[in-house]
């Protein structure tokens, strides 16, 4: 009777270490997944900490904007999110508005820069005054060679210059000195093309 109980012992005995040592290893596992899985949580951008970067950014661009003196007539907004700055607003010129993407690229932190500043159409206005301008003196060139000509003497031809078009207005004598004031205002430098529908032959 005591032999059968001292050999069933250990064996028993082997059993529930065998369990228990299984137990210790999955609650381990558990506790301490290894560094390579894939199904590890991972670092996200938009968390507290990028917030706090992004603001630090935007305060730091606000500052150095305003210490540039070529952007003193500018009206710029400033967004950061996750190191992408957003400048909006107005800037007094193509170049200030240029020279504000430059100024923030240089900061430490910023990824890019969507430049979406507006800038005064002055190109455009300055253009405008050119074109009116040659037109003007386009005029003025056709009416002195017009003048100087013998074969308009005598009449009064008007000159109109729209973009490089010429419009001469009046009488001449003849078709032959239509045709001819025609090549004369031709040659003018800017000159795209001479309308002479509105010239007509005196006494006709």
């Amino acid at each position: 009777m005591n032999m059968t109980l001292f050999r069933k012992t250990p064996f028993r005995t082997t059993l529930i270490a065998a369990g228990l040592a299984a137990g210790f290893g999955i609650g381990t596992a558990g506790a301490a997944p290894p560094s390579g899985d894939a199904t590890a949580p991972k670092a996200h951008s938009d968390g507290l900490g990028a917030t706090i970067t992004d603001t630090a950014i935007t305060a730091k661009i606000k500052s150095t904007l305003m210490g540039e003196d070529s952007l003193k007539k500018s009206n710029i907004n400033v967004t950061t999110t996750n190191g992408i700055v957003t400048l909006d607003g107005s800037a007094s010129s193509a170049d200030a508005k240029s020279g504000a993407e430059a100024a923030v690229m240089s900061i430490a932190g910023v990824k890019s820069v969507d430049n979406n500043l507006t800038t005064p159409s002055g190109s455009t206005v300055v253009a405008e005054t050119k074109k009116a301008v040659s037109d003007s003196w386009i005029t003025t060139k056709v009416k002195s060679e017009l003048l100087a000509d013998s074969f308009s003497k005598g009449f009064e031809v008007s000159v109109e210059t729209t973009q490089g078009v010429v419009v001469l207005t009046g009488m001449l004598k003849n078709l032959d000195a239509i045709n001819h004031v025609k090549v004369i205002a031709q040659k003018v430098d800017g000159v795209k093309s001479v309308d002479t529908s509105a010239l007509t032959v005196a006494g006709k």
